[in-house]
């Protein structure tokens, strides 16, 4: 290890933080422009497993904390200032609350954003129910046939803790598909619950 590294490694264990923290600066104006700050997500929303297509799901994939161990970089959890301090206020009975995370990837040639939402408060009904007041009475015709198959994956013992929506690399989105494919593909993280055949996915 070069001196110059071995001393900043040095320094922040006596500052109390981990090596590992210490973003690049490419990560660091990322987390500036986009208001994000480090955030620690709940343990039911990094146990559970997690859909990548919002509008027609094909798999469940999981854990979202075993996703963000398999990345090979250094990774933070974020989430933007603003709806921090909207989830850190009291909030009514029976309406959980549905927001936005990021999982910061920072590798040496880029900066990688995997945008989750954290529904591990919401039970599959209730995850329509949040997308009703965006789409209306479309809602139960678009995400219907996802609910009963997510209703049958919670019957059989599994947990949906929320929902992978974008990938981004230094802060452009890497497709406007969703991510479900990607996961299988270039991100090498397999499915483990196939909904639209209802059963576990073969290993």
């Amino acid at each position: 290890m070069p001196r110059t590294t071995l001393l900043l490694s040095c320094l922040l264990v006596l500052l109390g933080l981990s090596p590992a923290l210490a973003a690049s600066g490419k990560a660091v104006e990322l987390r500036q422009s986009n208001s994000l700050v480090p955030f620690t997500p709940p343990q039911a929303f990094l146990a559970g497993c997690f859909l990548a297509d919002e509008m027609d799901p094909s798999f469940l994939f999981g854990s979202v904390g075993e996703f963000a161990s398999s990345r090979k970089c250094s990774v933070t959890w974020l989430i933007e200032d603003g709806e921090k301090a909207r989830i850190d206020k009291p909030q009514k009975p029976g309406k959980p609350l549905e927001y936005t995370l990021y999982l910061e990837e920072d590798c040496p040639d880029g900066v990688n954003y995997y945008v989750f939402l954290d529904q591990s408060a919401l039970t599959p009904k209730q995850w329509v129910e949040w997308r009703r007041q965006f789409h209306k009475n479309k809602a139960e015709g678009e995400y219907g046939a996802a609910r009963d198959r997510m209703e049958k994956a919670v019957a059989g013992g599994l947990k949906v803790g929320g929902e992978l929506r974008f990938i981004m690399r230094d802060g452009e989105l890497t497709s406007s598909d969703p991510p479900e494919a990607a996961l299988s593909k270039t991100l090498a993280f397999k499915p483990v619950y196939d909904l639209k055949a209802g059963a576990p996915v073969a290993k």
